[in-house]
C-alpha cells in the first residue's frame, strides 16, 4: 500500500553535514511504501517496514512497457532523500537543461530504514528495532523500485557517503540493475583507521552515558549525543574553507555554536547509534571485479573521513578497470566530506558518464 501526498518546496531541509536552505524546485511528490515480512539479514524480521520517499518528474515506459527513466539518489548516515534538495545540489542538476532534468528523469529519493520518515527505532522498538546493516537496505531500496514503483531498471543511481557505498553493494548484487552508477565520497572497503575510530568513538559516546540505560531512556542521553554530535561535526570539517570563512578565534566559535546546535537538532540516540553501526560488515573490495556498468567514482581531497593520502583508490582501482576515478583538489570553495553535495564540483563528470553509458 502507497500513501502518496505532494509538497512543494519552500522548507528548511538538512543533510549530514551541513545543512541549507533549499531554493525553489520542480513539485516533490511525497509517500510511503509498506513492505510487507522484510527479513533481515541477521535473520530477524518485521511484519511491515514502512519506506518514506519522494519523487519528481514523471516515469516513463518504452514499447515493452517497462520504465527507462528513473534515476535513484541514495543518501549519506543520518541524513534522508531531502538532502538532495539543497540548493547545492538541485539548483545545479534538477531544472531545465540540466544534467537530471526533471522534465527527461523520474527521480527517487528513499530515506532508507532508521532515517527520516522510514521505520526506525524511534518508532517505538527502541533497542529492540532488528539491526540493520547495508545490505538490509539496499535489499529494501530494491524492494521499494519492484515493488511499489514498479521500476525493473535505473538509468542511474547516484549515492553520497553512506549512499555511495550502498553503490558499490548494488553493483556487485545487481550488476545489471543500472545502467550509470555515480558513487560519491566513499571507499569500497572495510571501514577502518580514522573513519572507524570516529563512528566508534561516536557510538560509545552514547552507549557509556548512564542516561541511555540500554536504549530504554525516558529523556535523551544528552551528554553521550553532546559528544557524539562534535565528532560528527569536525569530521565533516573542511579545513581550507573554513580558514577563508572563519579564520579568527570569535569567527570559529560563532561557526562552531550554529553548526553544533544544527547538527545536534532533533537527533534520537537509539536512531543515530543504529545508523552508525550499519555500516559495521560493510566490505566490497573482494568481489569489485563484478562491477560492468559504467561508473564514475569521485571523492574529494580535503575529506578527512576518506583521506586520499592511504592511497586505497590507487591499490584498488585495476580490480575495476572500467571505473573512472576523479579526485577533486582542495580548496577554498570545497566542503571537505560534503563536496559530494556540492554538484558544481563534479556535475561535468555526471554529464560525462551519463553520455558514455547511453
Amino acid at each position: 500500500m502507497i500513501r502518496r501526498t505532494t509538497l512543494c518546496l519552500a522548507m528548511t531541509l538538512a543533510c549530514f553535514f551541513h545543512p541549507e536552505h533549499a531554493a525553489a524546485q520542480p513539485t516533490v511528490h511525497e509517500a510511503d511504501a509498506h513492505l510487507a515480512d522484510f527479513r533481515f539479514g541477521d535473520g530477524s524480521r518485521l511484519d511491515e517496514v514502512r519506506i518514506h520517499y519522494r519523487t519528481l518528474g514523471t516515469p516513463r515506459r518504452d514499447a515493452a512497457g517497462r520504465i527507462n527513466n528513473a534515476v535513484m539518489l541514495l543518501h549519506g548516515t543520518g541524513g534522508s532523500g531531502a538532502q538532495f534538495l539543497q540548493a547545492r545540489f538541485a539548483d545545479e542538476l534538477f531544472g531545465p537543461g540540466q544534467p537530471l532534468d526533471t522534465a527527461r528523469y523520474y527521480i527517487i529519493l528513499p530515506d532508507n530504514i532508521g532515517h527520516g520518515g522510514s521505520s526506525k527505532p524511534s518508532d517505538g522498538l527502541r533497542a529492540r528495532f532488528p539491526r540493520y546493516d547495508y545490505g538490509d537496505m539496499v535489499n529494501l531500496q530494491y524492494r521499494l523500485l519492484t515493488e511499489a514503483l514498479d521500476v525493473q531498471a535505473l538509468r542511474l543511481m547516484l549515492g553520497t557517503s553512506m549512499g555511495c557505498m550502498h553503490i558499490f553493494q548494488w553493483a556487485e548484487d545487481r550488476p545489471d540493475f543500472a545502467t550509470a552508477l555515480m558513487p560519491l565520497a566513499c571507499q569500497p572497503t572495510q571501514i577502518g583507521d580514522r573513519n572507524r575510530v570516529w563512528r566508534k568513538a561516536a557510538m560509545e559516546a552514547i552507549t557509556e552515558d548512564p542516561a541511555w540505560n540500554k536504549g530504554d531512556y525516558r529523556t535523551q542521553p544528552t551528554a553521550g549525543l553532546r559528544t557524539a554530535s562534535s565528532l560528527s561535526v569536525l569530521a565533516g570539517l573542511a579545513p581550507l574553507n573554513l580558514h577563508a570563512t572563519h579564520p579568527t578565534r570569535d569567527a570559529a566559535d560563532a561557526w562552531w555554536k550554529e553548526r553544533f546546535a544544527a547538527d545536534i537538532g532533533n537527533r534520537d540516540a537509539n536512531d543515530w547509534l543504529y545508523q552508525l553501526d550499519s555500516s559495521r560488515n560493510y566490505d566490497p573490495s573482494a568481489d569489485l571485479g563484478r562491477i560492468r556498468a559504467p561508473m564514475t567514482w569521485v571523492n574529494s581531497a580535503d575529506d578527512f573521513i576518506n583521506p586520499p593520502e592511504l592511497g586505497i583508490a590507487e591499490k584498488l582501482l585495476p580490480a575495476m578497470p572500467d571505473v573512472r576515478y576523479v579526485l577533486i583538489p582542495a580548496s577554498t570553495q570545497t566542503r571537505g566530506h560534503s563536496t559530494h553535495t556540492s554538484a558544481v564540483f563534479w556535475k561535468q563528470e555526471l554529464v560525462d558518464l551519463l553520455a558514455r553509458s547511453e
